[in-house]
C-alpha cells in the first residue's frame, strides 16, 4: 500500500469515528429529552426551591375608649394541585371532579358547573399544580370549601392549597381614616398612624418555602409557614370614636350648607393635649365631601383674626396697654403707607382694648402693635420666636407644615408686615398649631404638644407609653393669661362669638375671618374667605379645646356664622354627654315605674348612667357584663360571664361592648348596621380560635 491510500485510510477511519460519536451522542439527547425528559425535568424542580417573605398580621390601632379603629383580617387565595398525593389516581380524580365542580358553581356563582368541570379536567391534562380556584375568600368560607369533594380528603393530600393574605380594614370605615392613615409599598411618603407607627405595627415577616413548578410558577411546598410571621403591635390612639363621630357629622353638615371648598376641626383635651377628634373634607361635587388631605396639620394658611390673641399678648405683657386702656377706632380705618385696613363691620368708635378685641377690630390691634413696635420690630417677633411658634410642633403623625412667622431679618419684611401680622396676616400658620396656642392659654399658660398615640401594647402589655412635650412651661405671666382668659370669654357673652354661648356652660373662644390669597395672584383675585373659630369650654374649668377652620364658604363667610355652629354643636353634644361636666347634679326620685331599658354590655356603665339619673337599681349578679330581659315587670339583668375559648353571647350589646369581648377573645368582626346586635354568626357557646371572623348584624 503506497502512502496516499495509507493517509487515506486513516483519514476515513477518524471520519467515521467521528460520525459514529456525533449519533452516538445525538440518540442520547433524544433518549434524555424525550425519553427519560419527565425524571429529569421533575428533579430540576426539586432542585429549584427557595424561601420566600411572609407578611405578618399588622397590629390594631384602637381609640381612647377601646373601639377598634383598624385591624388586619386573613383573606386567602386557592390554588389546587392537581396531582396532590391524595387525588394522583385517575379513578379518584375523574369520580369526584364534577362534584367539586358543581359545589364551586353553588357556592361562587361565577361560573357554571361545566366551566368548573373543563377548568379542573384541563389542568389536570396539562399536569398543572397551581392552579387558581379564587381569590379573596375569607376564613369562614375556607372552611366550608375545605368539606367539598376531593379537598376533604385531606388538609394537604386533597390538592387545596390556602395562601393567606392579610387585608387591613376600618371598622368604622370614614371615621378618622385620614388620622389612621394607610401603608402602600407605592407611596413613598407616609400617612397617618399606619405609616408613622409601621416599625411596631409591621411585625415581622416569616418564611416560607416555595418550589418552583412548570411555566415558572412558584408553589408553597408546604400549607403552613417554615418560619411563622410576629403580628405587629397594637396602638392605643387618643381618638374617642364618638368624638370623631360628631366631629365628621357636625363639620360636613355645615360645609354642605355654606358650600364651602374644605374645612377641618379639631378637638383636643386641654391638660393632656391628646387629640381626641380630627376631620378634615375636602369637596368632590355639590354636596359631597370626602377626607383627602389632613388641612388640619398641613394646610397653612394666614389665620386672619384668630392671631390678634397673640398679638394682644405681646402687648399685655410688654405692659404697652391693659385691657382698660381706650383706642380710637374712628371710621373703622387705618392707614399704613399706602394701605388701608379696615374694619369688616365699620367703625366702633373709642373703646377699651378689651372691648376692641370683643367686637375683633383689625383697626384698633393693627393700630396699637403698629404704634408701640414700629421702631423695634423685633421686639414683638420675639414674644412668638420665644414660645416657639415659629416651629413645628413635632407631631406623632407626618405631614405638619412648618409655620412661617416672619422677623425683621426676612427679605420679605416690609413697612406693612408689622401691623398685617397684628391681625394674622402675612404669615402660615396650620390650624393645629393655632389650636396648640389657645389651648395654652386655657391650660394657664402650660404650651404643650398634641399627642395622638397614648400607648404600643405587644400581646396587651404596655411596650411604649408616651404624653404631649411642654414646648414652653409659660408662655406669659400668670397675670397676662389670666387678663387673656376674660378677653376670650367676652368675645362670646358680649362680643362677635355670642352664637356660641350657652346658659348651661361658659365658653371662651375667638371668631376669625381672613381673606385666602389665591397663589401667585395674590388678594387681588376673586375673593376667598376662610372662617374660624377657635375657644375652649367650659371656660372656668377647660376639659376641650376646639378649632374649626372652613375654606371658600358661598353662603356668608364670617367666623361667627359659618364656623360657629360646627364649635357650638360639638360643644353642646360632648357637655350633654360628660358627667364630669356637671356640678351638684340633684337626685330625681323615680315612681313605681319601669326601669328604662339598656343595651346589655358593661354593667359598671349602666350602673353609672342609671346613678347619674337618680334611678336606683338592684343586681343580683355581681358580674362585669349582663344581659337585658323585657318582662311585664321591668327589665330583669342576667348575669353574664365569658370563657375562655367558647364564644361569647353578644345579642343585645352596643357595639364597643361587643368588639371588646370579641376582641379579646382573638375573633375578627364584619359589621352591618348600626344600633344594637340582634344577630351573630357564631354561635353562643360555640369552640372558637384565634382569628375566626364573626358577623355582626346591629339594628
Amino acid at each position: 500500500m503506497n502512502i496516499r491510500a495509507n493517509i487515506l485510510l486513516r483519514v476515513y477511519l477518524s471520519f467515521g469515528l467521528i460520525v459514529l460519536l456525533a449519533v452516538a451522542v445525538l440518540v442520547r439527547l433524544c433518549d434524555v429529552q424525550f425519553v427519560e425528559g419527565h425524571k429529569w425535568r421533575a428533579m430540576a424542580d426539586s432542585l429549584s426551591t427557595k424561601y420566600v417573605n411572609v407578611e405578618a398580621a399588622r397590629g390594631n390601632i384602637y381609640s381612647n375608649d377601646g373601639s377598634l379603629l383598624a385591624t388586619s383580617v386573613p383573606e386567602y387565595e386557592l390554588r389546587m394541585d392537581t396531582y396532590a398525593g391524595g387525588i394522583a389516581d385517575d379513578h379518584i380524580f375523574n369520580s369526584k371532579v364534577d362534584s367539586l365542580a358543581m359545589k364551586l358553581s353553588q357556592f361562587f356563582g361565577d361560573k357554571t358547573p361545566k366551566e368548573y368541570s373543563r377548568t379542573l379536567r384541563g389542568a389536570r391534562r396539562d399536569s398543572v399544580r397551581y392552579l387558581l380556584i379564587k381569590r379573596k375568600v375569607n376564613y369562614q368560607d375556607l372552611k366550608v370549601i375545605r368539606s367539598f369533594p376531593l379537598y376533604n380528603i385531606g388538609k394537604y393530600s386533597g390538592g387545596l392549597m390556602a395562601i393567606q393574605q392579610n387585608k387591613r380594614i376600618l371598622p368604622f370605615k370614614s371615621l378618622a381614616a385620614r388620622t389612621i392613615g394607610y401603608k402602600n409599598e407605592n407611596v413613598a411618603n407616609s400617612v397617618g398612624l399606619e405609616g408613622a407607627y409601621g416599625n411596631y405595627i409591621n411585625g415581622e415577616s416569616g418564611k416560607r418555602l416555595v418550589q418552583r413548578i412548570a411555566g415558572g410558577v412558584w408553589m408553597p411546598v408546604n400549607e403552613e409557614a417554615e418560619i411563622a410571621p410576629k403580628e405587629g403591635a397594637d396602638i392605643i390612639s387618643t381618638i374617642d370614636i364618638n368624638m370623631q363621630d360628631l366631629a365628621q357629622s357636625a363639620l360636613e353638615k355645615q360645609l354642605i350648607k355654606s358650600d364651602a371648598d374644605h374645612g377641618t376641626v379639631i378637638l383636643m383635651e386641654v391638660a393632656t393635649g391628646e387629640v381626641r377628634a380630627v376631620a378634615n373634607y375636602t369637596r368632590e361635587s355639590e354636596g359631597v365631601y370626602r377626607e383627602k388631605f389632613n388641612y388640619a396639620i398641613g394646610g397653612s394658611q394666614d389665620p386672619g383674626s384668630t392671631f390678634k390673641l397673640a398679638s394682644y399678648m405681646a402687648l399685655l405683657e410688654d405692659g404697652k396697654v391693659d385691657t382698660n386702656t381706650m383706642v380710637a377706632t374712628g371710621d373703622g380705618t387705618y392707614k399704613v403707607f399706602r394701605h388701608t385696613i379696615r374694619d369688616s363691620h365699620g367703625g366702633i368708635g373709642t373703646v377699651t382694648v378689651k372691648r376692641a378685641f370683643e367686637e375683633s377690630s383689625n383697626t384698633a390691634v393693627a393700630k396699637l402693635v403698629y404704634a408701640h413696635y414700629k421702631d423695634n420690630p423685633k421686639e414683638f417677633t420675639d414674644h412668638l420666636y420665644n414660645i416657639h411658634m415659629n416651629e413645628r410642633l413635632g407631631l406623632q403623625i407626618p405631614g405638619e407644615t412648618k409655620p412661617v412667622i416672619k422677623n425683621p431679618s426676612f427679605k420679605s419684611w416690609s413697612g406693612l408686615t408689622l401691623a398685617q401680622m397684628a391681625y394674622g396676616y402675612e404669615m402660615q400658620i396650620t390650624p393645629l398649631q393655632i389650636l396648640a396656642f389657645y389651648n395654652a392659654i386655657a391650660n394657664d399658660g402650660k404650651y404643650i404638644s398634641p399627642i395622638f398615640v397614648k400607648e404600643i401594647r405587644r400581646l396587651g402589655n404596655p411596650i411604649e407609653q408616651f404624653h404631649a412635650r411642654v414646648i414652653s412651661e409659660q408662655v406669659s405671666s400668670p397675670k397676662t393669661v389670666k387678663k387673656l382668659q376674660e378677653m376670650l370669654e367676652a368675645v362670646v357673652t358680649h362680643g362677635t362669638g355670642k352664637l356660641m354661648g350657652s346658659p348651661f356652660y361658659r365658653v371662651a373662644g375667638k371668631t376669625g375671618t381672613a381673606q385666602v390669597a389665591d397663589g401667585n395672584r395674590g388678594y387681588r383675585a376673586k375673593k376667598s374667605y376662610q372662617a374660624s373659630f377657635c375657644g375652649y369650654f367650659p371656660a372656668d374649668k377647660p376639659k376641650y379645646s376646639i378649632n374649626v377652620v372652613i375654606n371658600g364658604p358661598k353662603n356668608g363667610y364670617y367666623g361667627a356664622t359659618v364656623a360657629g355652629p360646627v364649635f357650638k354643636e360639638i360643644a353642646d353634644r360632648i357637655y350633654a354627654s360628660d358627667i364630669q361636666m356637671y356640678n351638684n347634679v340633684t337626685d330625681h326620685l323615680v315612681g313605681n315605674t319601669k326601669s328604662p331599658e339598656a343595651k346589655a354590655g358593661q354593667s359598671k356603665a349602666v350602673k353609672k348612667v342609671y346613678k347619674s339619673l337618680g334611678i336606683k337599681t338592684l343586681y343580683a349578679a355581681k358580674s362585669d357584663y349582663f344581659n337585658s330581659v323585657d318582662t311585664s315587670n321591668g327589665i330583669v339583668y342576667e348575669e353574664y360571664s365569658s370563657v375562655k375559648g367558647l364564644m361569647p353571647n353578644v345579642v343585645g350589646m352596643g357595639l364597643k361592648d361587643a368588639l371588646y369581648l370579641l376582641g379579646n377573645g382573638g375573633l375578627k368582626t364584619h359589621v352591618t348596621g348600626s344600633g344594637k346586635v340582634i344577630y351573630q354568626s357564631i354561635a353562643a357557646g360555640t369552640k372558637i380560635g384565634k382569628g375566626l371572623l364573626v358577623d355582626l348584624e346591629l339594628r
